[in-house]
């Protein structure tokens, strides 16, 4: 009979973390459903993974940085990663890797809490919403190279518009794949020169389930949209579609056609509107001459009579004047005398003998004093 080997605990919790390790994690996806999840310090997560079919769970830890999904009890998920007893608690605990949340149920969850976590931290608010240029030069376009979306955008901008260079960022919209692309692409388009940057980003792709349109309900793919230095456009999936990326874009399209609407005017409604604005500019510049003529004939209408005034005027100086003027009164029989070019006032400013000329209304007449009756009289 052998003689059992006597070993430590830990060194038999040695043993089987050892045979664990072997196991093939890396092609083996377990799925289940979450039940009593908790979030310890902000940092450190557990659960509980749950079969349906049978009394059968495992205990599940991770931190949250490895959290890329809002989980919740009740959610069916499928998760990776190494499982390991712990030797200070002798529990054996699944240490997740990865975590995908599986069916409509547990995405729609995660879904609502996400959007409700968003929205109190403002991201939804339209106070922070851009606007986006009139007529763009430049477009960034985030969406797969082989979907329809891409062609009935390219289709739409150039029917519209047409001469506005495309930069597309070719990535894949569904997939395990799909969210680190996008996000690959907001920052390659932000990141390029000035001179070649877009200045609107387009995100999009056709309809799908909600499971589709995962990427676009991804935390960070939502905060990429947010916190783009270039104004985004997102068009995802037909009318009734909507992702979380929607919310906080600066512009919503609810179609990628719509997109391409959203982002280029109509030529036939700028034609019109140019045409209409030229027919309004001609009635306002006719308006303007027709009201500057009035004007010119009221300031004329206004001369006239103020000419007519001062005519009137002159025409009273002047009959003023003749009234006081010496030729007038000469005429009615007075007469000028001077005596050496200086008009006499007084008789007794010359005597006997001395030459005068007498001014008449009709000539002049020389004489000469014969005699001087002041004088005479004094004498």
């Amino acid at each position: 009979m052998n003689t059992p080997a006597i070993i430590s605990v830990s060194d038999y919790l040695g043993l089987v973390n050892h045979a664990l390790r072997t196991i093939p994690h890396e092609g083996m996806v377990i799925e289940g459903e979450v039940v009593e999840f908790k979030v310890s310090q902000g940092k450190w997560v557990n659960f509980d993974l749950k079969d349906e079919r049978a009394e059968a769970k495992i205990s599940c830890f991770m931190t949250v940085f490895a959290l890329n999904v809002p989980v919740q009890s009740g959610m069916r998920v499928q998760v990776t990663g190494t499982s390991k007893v712990f030797e200070r608690f002798g529990k054996f605990t699944l240490n997740v890797t990865a975590i995908t949340l599986v069916g409509e149920g547990a995405l729609q969850k995660a879904y609502l809490a996400l959007k409700e976590q968003l929205r109190s931290e403002g991201m939804f608010e339209s106070s922070r919403k851009r606007n986006i240029p009139r007529f763009p030069e430049r477009i960034g376009l985030i969406t797969s190279s082989e979907a329809a979306a891409y062609g009935d955008f390219l289709r739409i901008l150039q029917n519209r518009w047409g001469g506005v260079r495309v930069i597309h960022a070719p990535v894949t919209v569904q997939g395990k794949d799909a969210v680190q692309e996008i996000l690959g692409a907001f920052t390659q388009l932000n990141a390029l020169p000035l001179e070649n940057r877009p200045e609107v980003i387009v995100l999009t792709r056709g309809g799908g389930s909600l499971e589709d349109l995962h990427a676009f309900n991804s935390e960070a793919v939502v905060r990429a949209v947010f916190q783009s230095a270039i104004p985004v456009v997102v068009g995802v999936g037909h009318e009734r579609d909507e992702s979380l990326c929607d919310f906080v874009a600066d512009v919503r399209a609810s179609t990628p056609s719509n997109a391409a609407e959203r982002v280029v005017p109509d030529r036939r409604e700028i034609d019109v509107h140019l045409a209409v604005s030229v027919d309004r500019l001609a009635d306002r510049i006719d308006d303007e001459i027709q009201e500057k003529s009035r004007a010119i004939d009221r300031a004329i209408r206004a001369v006239d009579a103020f000419l007519e005034r001062c005519s009137r005027m002159v025409s009273e100086c002047e009959r003023v004047l003749k009234s006081v003027d010496p030729r007038e009164v000469l005429k009615r029989g007075y007469a000028l005398v001077r005596s050496r070019g200086k008009i006499l006032h007084s008789s007794r400013a010359v005597a006997p003998g001395d030459h005068v000329q007498i001014q008449l209304g009709d000539g002049t007449l020389n004489a000469q004093v014969a005699f001087n009756a002041v004088q005479e009289a004094l004498l």
